[in-house]
Order: C-alpha cells, then structure tokens, then sequence
C-alpha cells in the first residue's frame, strides 16, 4: 500500500514496528541508525517516514531526517517517535513538519492509527494537488476561444498583465466570459497554488456584503454569534474576483479603496487592521465613467481599480469565432455529458452566425446543450434551435440532411482557425513560386506538406503557441509536432 522507511536505534522495536507495518500490506525500509537514511529517502522515496528523536542519545537525528524528508518533491509524512518526549520536543517536531509525535513507549494500535492518518493526509494532498492542476489546464489561456483580432488582443493583454500584482478592470456585457478571464490570469500566474475566490457585489444587501468581504467580530451586530473570517482574508495570498463591481454600495467602495492603498483590512468590529496579499480583479458589465459622472461610483476607487483595463467584445461582434465556439462547446460539454460525436449542419451554423446573441457566449453555450437534448440524432438541425435563431436560416432547400454529411461540424472539425464551415473544404490552388509546370501544379508530395504545414500553424496559432495543447488536439505525438515543423526550419 505504501512505501514506510523506519528509523530506530532500537533491533526489537524495529523489527516488531516493521511486521506489524508488513502484515497491513506496506512495504517498509528498516534502519537502526542514521547511515544509509538519506540516501534512503532519495532512490525509495517513500510515502511515510518514521523515525525515532534520538538515535544515539546524544543528537537529535531525527530532526535531521524530518528535514532532509520534507526537502523532498513532493514531500512524505513524518511521524516522529521518542522515549525521551517533551512538549519542547513535539513543538520542534510539528514546527519541522511532521504530522504526528508519539511517545515511547506507544501502543501498536495508536501507531497504526497514526500511519493511517498520515496516508489519508498524502491523499487528500495529492488530491488537491491534481485538483489544482485541473484547474490550471482548465484555464490556460487556449481556453478562451477566439481567433479574431478583437480577441487576439484579448490575448495579448491577458498573457502581458497575468503575472503581475496588477489590479485589473474587466469589462464586457454579461455572458462575455469576464470570469473565466479573471481565472485564467489566476491560473496563469504566481499565485495559482493560492485561492481563486469570486464574489457577485450584486448578489448580496449592504450589510451581509460587508461581513463577507471583510469579515466580522462576535458581537458586532445582531447575527454575529461567532468570529467570522472574510474573503479578503480566505484569499490571502490569491485572488479575488469582484464582478459587478458597479453595483458596490459607496460605503463599501470607500472600504475597498482603502484596502486596495494599505493592503489591510479590518474586521466589523474590530479596532485594529490585519495587513494581507490579495490580488483584486474587478468586472463589470456597466459604464463605470457613466456611474462616476452619475455621482454612484467613487471616481478615486475607479481609477484605482482602471489601471489595466480589458475590454471583451460581445458575440455579435466576433461572428466569425462562432463556428470555433461551437465545436469547443460540443466537445468539451455536450460531447462529455453523452459520449455522442455530435454534429451542426451548414444551414444550422448559418443561423447560429446570423442570431445577434444578445447573452453572448453564454447563451450559446446554453442553446447548444437544449439543442443536443432536442435532436433525434447527433445531428443538430436548425429545428433543434428556438424561433429566434431559426429565423436567420437560409430558405429550406429540403437538402439539410445531404449537406450534413460534408459541410457538418463535428466535434473539434471546428477549432482550428481558417477551416471553412459555410463550404465544404476543397482543395486550394497552388501558388505560383511553387510551380512546376505552366499549369501551376506541384508534386503532390509538396502539396500536400504545405497543406499540412499551414494546417499545424493554425492549431498552434489556436493555442497561443502552446505546442503541446496543439499536439493532442491534433492527436499527434509533442515529438512528431516538433519533427514536422523541424522539416520547415520552424
């Protein structure tokens, strides 16, 4: 079950710990001195070290090894076990990191239950360590679809500004995405092993947002039976994500604005400040100069908070990122609730790039999941869309079902920028530095690697440069990627 290494001066103590180890099924390393445990801990590395305080009775070797085994990557759990026990003892021990300290002479059913304890904790670190790499793959920056130039500059400023302390102001009608840009310039900075924690300034009344930024003080108003943390204090060390910062009563705007200056907060309640390392990113969906002007929105506070702005355009204005949205949508939604290749016809995608989606991506997002639980088939006509996109669909040729078979998107045919949806893909006229003959034609060979080579710079150029989110789009090998650009000099 897990790899144990045992360290104790003691022959009998060594070998009864290490059958009673061996018999739950663990693979156990057994020493009785401080040679040999340190090269131990780097060729077994182990998931568990136990080890005894003194090993000599003169020096703390223990404490060495608790160090040379938290040094590792990434590092075991250390029980550390003594018959000369303190409480000066324990607290070095716990300071150094070890999970648990057990005194001599201990019961075989506590040690038991301290192993079981220390596994269960690697668990649930490795746990939360795959979760957090989730959600780094999750929001790279190739999760924010588009390749048109308004989002092309999306891009750039969002790659510029994510490993920055910077506050940034992200702005965008609803459904535009904002909060997936705000964790994307998370995920993609220094702070991604901290908190993401996101608040709607909308979502709650005056006073409970208060409580919940800033937390408050047993007692400080009726309610308030226990001390309660806030969010700049959960974030510490992360990020937090203000959306509908417009929407911010002007006594929380002045409140915001100070922490935002002395980086400290305080309590309801309290008297004294608590200094913290919270990274502010805010959206709206509103015209903040327009609110200022109005009187409703502190003009410091929004040039504090305006010192990087991105601006998301809607749907409507990027059309052309449609048919790339939508193969991202059926793949990584529909495709991964069904397990169907689900498929958009021509007439049906000329609707959807027709419609002016005035909920923008999300609402996209969401006819695409009805149309799938509508359609008879993985197919998706334009019957499977509400009125309001069917009436941008071309006249009924009765031929929807014939077209289907080549001008149909299916899952990832879409993602790669300059695939052609509204026609069936044919092929491209040679160019003329390239001719072989007066006709204009090249070796096949030559056609077709030039194809191809165009082809790999699109899927690269989808990834912002990420060879490797490109190679298993293409279901390629990273090497076989690098060996076809290698053969342009790429």
């Amino acid at each position: 079950m897990a790899k144990i290494i045992l360290v104790d001066d003691e022959l009998t103590m060594v070998q009864m710990v290490a059958e009673v180890l061996r018999a739950d099924g663990h693979e156990v390393f057994p020493f009785t001195n401080y040679n040999g445990v340190v090269d131990a801990l780097s060729s077994h590395r182990p998931d568990l070290v136990i080890t005894d305080l003194y090993l000599d009775k003169t020096r703390p070797h223990g404490l060495e090894i608790l160090r040379k085994a938290r040094e590792l990557s990434p590092p075991p759990s250390v029980i550390v076990i003594s018959g000369f026990g303190t409480v000066e003892n324990a607290v070095d021990a716990m300071k150094l990191g070890a999970i648990d300290f057990l005194r001599k002479p201990f019961n075989l059913d506590d040690l038991k239950l301290c192993v079981r304890r220390a596994l269960n904790f690697n668990a649930a670190v490795a746990e939360n360590t795959e979760l957090r790499k989730e959600l780094r793959r999750q929001y790279r920056f190739s999760q924010i679809i588009g390749a048109s130039s308004r989002m092309q500059e999306v891009f750039r400023l969002v790659e510029k500004v994510a490993d920055t302390p910077t506050t940034v102001l992200v702005l965008g009608e609803s459904g535009t995405g904002k909060e997936l840009v705000a964790r994307a310039l998370h995920y993609n900075s220094q702070r991604s092993a901290a908190p993401f924690i996101p608040l709607n300034c909308s979502a709650l009344p005056e006073n409970l947002l208060e409580s919940e930024l800033f937390g408050h003080r047993k007692g400080a108003f009726t309610g308030a039976v226990t001390d309660k943390d806030g969010l700049f204090h959960e974030a510490n060390g992360g990020t937090l994500f203000l959306d509908e910062i417009g929407t911010m009563p002007a006594q929380l705007q002045s409140r915001l604005l100070r922490v935002l200056q002395d980086k400290e907060i305080r309590r309801v309640g309290d008297n004294t400040g608590v200094g913290v390392d919270v990274r502010v990113i805010a959206a709206t969906n509103e015209n903040l100069e327009s609110r200022v002007q109005e009187g409703k929105f502190r003009e410091d506070l929004y040039y504090r908070l305006n010192v990087f702005p991105i601006s998301l355009p809607p749907l409507r204005d990027r059309s052309d990122d449609i048919p790339m949205l939508v193969a991202h949508f059926l793949r990584d939604r529909v495709h991964a609730r069904t397990g169907e290749p689900f498929r958009v016809t021509r007439r049906a995608m000329t609707a959807l790039t027709t419609y002016r989606w005035p909920g923008n991506v999300r609402e996209l997002a969401n006819y695409l999941e009805r149309a799938s639980l509508l359609a008879d088939s993985p197919l998706i006509r334009v019957g499977d869309f509400p009125p309001c996109i069917q009436a941008g669909a071309p006249a009924d040729d009765g031929k929807e079902e014939q077209q289907s078979a080549e001008s149909a998107t299916p899952v990832g045919a879409a993602i790669i920028p300059g695939t052609p949806v509204s026609a069936p893909a044919g092929p491209a006229a040679p160019t003329a530095a390239g001719a072989i003959s007066p006709t204009g034609l090249v070796t096949l060979k030559k056609y077709l690697r030039d194809h191809e080579l165009a082809y790999l710079r699109h899927a690269i150029a989808f990834t912002h440069q990420n060879k490797e989110e490109a190679a298993r789009l293409l279901d390629v090998s990273l090497a076989t990627l690098y060996r076809k650009l290698a053969e342009d000099g790429e």
